[in-house]
């Protein structure tokens, strides 16, 4: 008996661990997959679309384990689901749980003991996405097949899941889904299908980045998960899937590596290692090898602004899956060094054949995992989630101050400059540093973190500033408004200004998107190359938005009232309207440029004034006039009241020069299979009203431009760079592209790259003929191609007397904030301030010939002051910058080239530099 006892064991755990297949007649009601869509949910070579899917979400909603809700319109119209599951007797109490889940994350006048009554009523929530990235498509069909096994299941794990927690099931991309799965089941013959050149991005504007919009939410998709996310619900678990996993694994997975940002409460980085125990130990108890994590891949916890890592600076244990698979069936490849068990990956897989099948089950075994945890932790969860809101209240009220590299390394530069002027010398290893080093700088008041932060409404561009207000109310974080003029800290501030205090539980957002990143020097080993990001190093939001900001370190408090969670705000703004000679608007306020392209739309006069008007400074060079009339004054009336702005009329003209503005035939290029950059502009023109018409490689092949367009915008990566063999290098994405013959005809015109032999000879002619081109990042490319007299300003002689670019041992800027110089009396940069902020991503920096300027064959717009730019993120060898030109405008023919190093329009959160495009899409000539 003793020798059968642990096999039999083994089979009983065997047997509670895998997922048991739905029982016949569970509920007759409701179809199966393979009833409703004709197929397995995993069978090779099929997919449902959106259309499919949400008729079967439908039919699912008949059952008593569901309640189906629908979050709103998508980017095309679609309708966007999110399927609550529980048991029948949770869903009639779910608002009650749902207040539980809201109030213990807020955690706003909860003693420990009401904390713990609450945890011990309520039921752990947890989310469940799929979809977001619809090529990965894995996450999209293991939602259905979830929200069946959910249903359908009356297994003795599923009950207790279903008693014990309120499940939210989110399809993240319906849009997607429908491109996706249309293009390959368009196919007839199965072994032909392909997921390969979708001719499109799947989700209309941004792709894939659609999963970098989360602390913005410009998106309808973003803001509809984030209002479940972050208003609505507030889950303690939420559980994002993707794919790929790293070649010669199955999954990635939590716990990841680092660096994690330093805001986070500790208890969500542990709560993430749980989760991943959970999770890694069910497959394994399965004999489902392949699961890595930490150093195993690349995802960190380090960025904001993904839909799993926004979560993280809300106190949610956010979970990340990347998992491979397809309907048509791979192959897992031999990577050696993965086959080798460590704590990277416990149990490696073995080279193999791989069905999409077996995706499905891994994922449902991990979502199983997840919901297994929450069911028997339910109460911790809760109280957990409200322990990290509580200690970010506290740590808001009282002097605190977060650990960051920047602090660790001016403790050590103060103890290694005290023993140059001594004669102690460093302790072996120098592990005993005094105590005293440690409060000189973490006892400093001087670098306390803020109790809160003021927006000003009497600032530059006040709209915009609003725009990022929205953005926090969109994340859940209180925001105060000030109900009359109030002083602070000997400054006195407008009724109107908004404030944010740190004193709340989401306290890591906060903090997130007013103060700067501080990445630290991540290198593979000592001298050796950086490692690089997940996504971006730095990225706060103020900085990106131009947004003007008080930082204050003591308490301060005033009359302020608290905004509703949620409750967005509308932009105030006023119109003078008692002077008859016309209307100013200011050039600061980006939302001015919605106003004129209206009134230019109805045919109303607009005039630009170089110099501004004296002894106005908010209406400095480049402001706007309108003469007045009946229709302008209409017009004008609408944007005060729906734009913010402020229209000042005036008696008479303006003197001084004066200069018309005429609307242009803007060209924006694309390219097959989409460009996310291209596309967060073709968005961002939509926002302020600027007709456009994009355009693709044939189109500027075929010549002839000047008789169809006055400029033309090239988003990073659409200009190839010049060959050192002076060959025709090809922009956009440099994968192998489809042939015309297989692809739709609608799609053909779509086809090819940007070249040297045939597309740049006629940019040069379109330039020569009065044309205009902006060039932002990689493609201002252009220059070189054109033979202006501008190089690449990051390089160093090698022993043979030879150029080559910085190696990144020396020089390595990812995605950051830098500060820039500019002369905002030019053009090109009018409504900007001298100093701005920019989103530089390794952009080109140039240096220019000894004459350029002089002979005026190049003009500089921006450029790098100091040889310490870095405001937010990482900049190794951010030395090299000094004296780099970031933008310029040079002459060409009778048309300009306008080069922007810096991503100007970064993922339409960049704010602060949208005015570098939009000044460039005004034909501007003397009356």
């Amino acid at each position: 008996m003793k020798k059968l006892f642990l096999p039999v064991f083994i089979a009983l755990l065997s047997f509670q661990l895998t997922p048991v297949q739905a029982q016949s007649g569970a509920n007759p009601a409701i179809p199966s997959p393979r009833e409703h869509f004709g197929f397995n949910i995993g069978d090779d070579y099929q997919l449902a679309t959106y259309t499919q899917t949400e008729a079967y979400f439908k039919k699912l909603a008949a059952s008593d384990r569901t309640k189906l809700v629908d979050i709103g319109l998508t980017e095309e119209g679609r309708h966007q689901y999110m399927i609550i599951v529980s048991s029948p007797e949770n869903l009639k109490k779910l608002d009650r749980y749902k207040e539980i889940s809201t109030t213990m994350a807020r955690a706003e006048g909860l003693t420990d003991e009401q904390a713990r009554a609450m945890a011990a009523e309520g039921k752990a929530v947890v989310w469940i996405d799929g979809g977001l990235h619809a090529t990965e498509t894995v996450g999209t069909m293991q939602l259905i097949e979830t929200a069946w096994q959910l249903v359908s299941r009356k297994d003795p794990e599923t009950l207790r899941i279903l008693d014990n927690v309120i499940i939210l099931l989110t399809h993240a991309n319906p849009d997607g889904q429908e491109l996706v799965s249309s293009w390959y089941m368009r196919e007839p013959k199965p072994e032909k299908r392909t997921l390969d050149h979708v001719p499109r991005l799947y989700q209309k504007y941004v792709g894939h980045d659609n999963n970098r919009d989360f602390f913005i939410m410009n998106m309808k998709e973003s803001q509809n998960i984030g209002r479940q996310l972050f208003i609505e619900w507030i889950p303690q678990i939420m559980y994002n899937h993707h794919q790929r996993g790293p070649a010669g694994s199955v999954l990635a997975g939590p716990p990841y590596r680092d660096p994690f940002n330093y805001v986070f409460e500790p208890l969500m980085i542990t709560g993430i290692d749980a989760l991943g125990a959970a999770m890694i130990n069910r497959l394994n108890a399965e004999n489902k090898p392949g699961f890595t994590r930490l150093g195993g891949s690349v995802f960190s916890t380090w960025y904001n602004g993904g839909l799993r890592t926004t979560t993280h600076f809300h106190n949610m244990i956010g979970l990340l899956t990347e998992i491979i698979g397809n309907p048509t069936p791979e192959t897992v490849p031999l990577v050696p060094q993965r086959l080798i068990p460590n704590g990277n990956t416990p149990f490696p897989v073995t080279p193999q054949k791989w069905h999409f099948k077996q995706s499905i089950d891994y994922s449902l075994s991990l979502n199983y995992a997840t919901l297994d945890y929450a069911a028997r932790h339910g109460d911790q969860l809760l109280y957990n989630i409200y322990r990290m809101g509580k200690n970010a209240i506290e740590h808001g009220s009282t002097d605190y101050w977060t650990l960051s590299p920047r602090r660790i390394d001016a403790i050590n530069q103060a103890y290694q400059a005290d023993l140059k002027n001594t004669s102690a010398t460093a302790s072996r290893g120098g592990a005993e540093i005094p105590a005293k080093y440690y409060d000189a700088v973490l006892k400093d008041p001087a670098l306390r973190d803020p109790r809160g932060f003021i927006i000003s409404a009497d600032q530059p561009d006040f709209p915009t500033a609003v725009k990022f207000i929205n953005a926090l109310i969109k994340t859940g974080i209180q925001v105060q408004e000030a109900t009359a003029d109030f002083t602070v800290a000997g400054k006195q501030y407008p009724a109107g200004s908004y404030v944010v205090k740190t004193d709340q539980s989401f306290r890591p957002h906060v903090l997130d998107m007013f103060e700067p990143q501080d990445h630290p020097n991540d290198f593979q080993y000592p001298g050796g190359p950086p490692v690089r990001p997940y996504d971006a190093a730095g990225w706060t939001l103020a900085y990106q938005m131009g947004v003007k900001v008080d930082r204050l370190l003591d308490g301060f408090d005033g009359p302020f009232k608290k905004l509703p969670y949620g409750e967005l705000q509308v932009t105030k703004g006023k119109m003078d309207a008692g002077s008859v000679a016309g209307y100013t608007l200011s050039a600061q306020a980006n939302n001015a440029f919605i106003a004129v392209n209206d009134l230019l739309k109805s045919g109303a006069d607009v005039y630009r004034l170089p110099n501004g008007i004296s002894g106005k400074p908010e209406l400095g060079a480049g402001a706007f006039f309108v003469p007045a009339s009946g229709k302008a004054k209409s017009l004008l009336d609408q944007s005060a009241r729906e734009l913010g702005l402020d229209v000042r009329g005036v008696a008479k003209r303006p003197a001084g020069a004066m200069v018309k503005v005429q609307p242009m035939r803007i060209a924006l290029w694309d390219t097959y299979g989409g460009s996310m950059a291209s596309g967060w502009v073709r968005w961002l023109m939509e926002q302020y009203h600027f007709p456009m018409q994009v355009v693709y490689a044939p189109d500027i092949d075929a010549g002839n431009l000047r008789k169809k367009f006055d400029v033309i915008v090239f988003v990073t990566r659409a200009i190839p760079p010049v060959s050192a063999n002076g060959g025709s290098g090809t922009g956009g994405s440099s994968s192998q592209g489809p042939k015309a013959e297989e692809l739709p005809a609608e799609y053909r015109p779509w086809l090819g790259r940007i070249t040297a032999d045939k597309s740049i000879p006629e940019l040069k002619k379109f330039l020569e003929a009065g044309g205009n081109i902006v060039t932002i990042g990689s493609s201002t490319n252009l220059a070189q191609h054109l033979g202006l007299p501008v190089k690449n300003a990051l390089v160093e002689m090698t022993n043979g007397g030879m150029e080559r670019p910085l190696p990144n041992e020396k020089y390595y800027i990812p995605g950051s904030v830098l500060r820039v110089s500019l002369d905002s009396t030019q053009q090109a940069t009018w409504g900007l301030s001298n100093q701005t902020d920019v989103y530089f991503d390794a952009s080109p920096v140039f240096k220019l010939a000894p004459d350029a300027v002089s002979k005026g064959l190049v003009k500089p717009l921006a450029w790098f002051a100091t040889d310490k730019p870095l405001r937010s993120g990482w900049a190794w060898g951010q030395a090299y910058l000094q004296d780099g030109v970031a933008a310029f405008m040079a002459p060409v023919g009778s048309g300009k080239l306008y080069a922007f190093g810096p991503e100007i329009t970064f993922r339409a959160q960049a704010h602060g530099t949208f005015k570098m495009l939009f000044n460039q899409l005004y034909s501007t000539a003397m009356p």
